[in-house]
């Protein structure tokens, strides 16, 4: 799980980080208000062939883009004429992409030519999502609506191209909001009369997802296919979670609330919130190994601006002399070190203790020898530290100006 987390953490920052070139993307801008570095997060179709989405019905474009006034990356989802900006994060993937890109998963909604056969329906671990997958995604997602509805909102994009996937089960809602701009009239005096009968729209958006994900294929929620997809849920799925769908997609006489179906997810609950709790605890051990790590690249950091410095306050031999003499013969005495038969010795252990031992200021002595072998100073790490402290703030002196 630790190494997941981590090669998890770098794709997202090598994702982050990347760059196109424009001399082959003529058509990405370098700057849009106060964003720069635009990289496409969907492939971009040529521009005499661009659609208009099923969602939205404006053609649309979605692109990475760093704020110049926070220098955080943010995911810019243009309409063709409006441009919003979201909270970016990468590595995410649509659950469309994830569970709903495989045409031969609607095989079983698929009619049948006379004479063919009907194949037999797809089972949990065989062809189906496991449960507890889709109880975990529905935890989630009734959970952002109830977030949305009570601050008397509608989501209004409960959607498989539109609901976010991070790691394993981690979702978002994507594109929240643009309905209300695209669906803007100034001339309704209350904007928000409609609302109860979208956040009603939320609701049966949900049911379908969570068919959808049942059946793992979208044709499962085609009218003319939900009373199959209905029965491969009855018999292949729990009654609670079959009561849920139907709660969902029944027409009912009087409003509905996301919180209705609380009882149905029971206890299942608890069993998210553990997940949760045990995945912060991944996060935080791998914090505290990063908060070591920033402390020890701080070290390094320094010592590097003291290091061979050519020229300090017109003094060429600044670097080479006194206290910087000792940082020098430190430096050596970790990174530099040779075997009895002349070959590099290297041994990260090694200096990542002498590293932390300078950042305590222990008084353990360490021994120093010029790179002529001609003379050795015996020091603690207490002096060094003194050393290494007294030089820096002489040096952030001179660069604040005020030595």
């Amino acid at each position: 799980v630790l190494l997941f987390s981590l090669q998890e953490l770098i794709n997202r920052h090598l994702i982050t980080m990347a760059q196109i070139d424009h001399s082959e993307n003529p058509d990405v801008p370098s700057e849009v208000d106060s964003y720069h570095s635009l990289f496409p997060l969907e492939p971009l179709p040529p521009p005499n062939r661009m659609q208009k989405t099923s969602n939205f019905s404006y053609i649309t474009s979605c692109y990475k883009a760093v704020n110049s006034k926070d220098d955080l990356p943010y995911c810019l989802r243009r309409i063709h004429a409006l441009v919003f900006s979201y909270d970016f994060h990468a590595g995410a993937e649509t659950m469309f992409s994830r569970h709903f890109n495989d045409p031969a998963a609607d095989s079983y909604f698929t009619k049948r030519k006379w004479g063919q056969h009907e194949p037999p329906p797809p089972r949990q671990h065989a062809g189906l999502l496991p449960e507890s997958l889709i109880w975990a995604y529905i935890v989630q997602l009734s959970s952002a609506l109830r977030t949305i509805h009570t601050a008397g909102l509608a989501c209004r994009v409960m959607d498989p191209s539109k609901i976010l996937i991070t790691g394993k089960t981690r979702l978002r809602v994507n594109c929240v909001g643009v309905f209300d701009v695209l669906t803007f009239d100034n001339s309704q005096t209350n904007h928000l009369a409609l609302m109860p009968q979208y956040q009603q729209a939320d609701l049966v958006s949900l049911g379908k997802v969570v068919l959808a994900l049942a059946c793992n294929s979208l044709a499962g929620i085609q009218r003319e296919n939900l009373q199959k997809a209905m029965e491969l849920v009855s018999i292949n799925y729990s009654s609670d979670l079959k009561n849920l769908i139907l709660y969902l997609l029944t027409e009912q006489s009087r409003l509905r609330s996301v919180n209705d179906i609380m009882p149905m997810i029971g206890a299942r609950f608890y069993t998210q919130l553990d997940a949760s709790q045990m995945r912060n605890d991944v996060i935080e051990e791998d914090l505290a190994k990063e908060v070591q790590n920033g402390r020890l690249f701080r070290l390094l950091a320094k010592l590097g601006t003291i290091n061979e410095r050519p020229e300090f306050q017109k003094d060429p031999t600044w670097s080479e002399t006194g206290d910087r003499y000792l940082l020098k013969l430190f430096r050596d005495h970790l990174f530099h070190q040779v075997t009895e038969a002349g070959t590099p010795w290297i041994d990260l252990s090694h200096i990542v203790s002498c590293l932390n031992k300078l950042d305590a200021g222990v008084p353990e002595k360490i021994s120093l020898v010029s790179r002529d072998e001609k003379s050795v100073l015996v020091v603690t790490y207490s002096d060094l530290k003194r050393c290494f402290d007294s030089t820096f703030q002489e040096l952030q002196a001179a660069a604040s100006g005020s030595l």
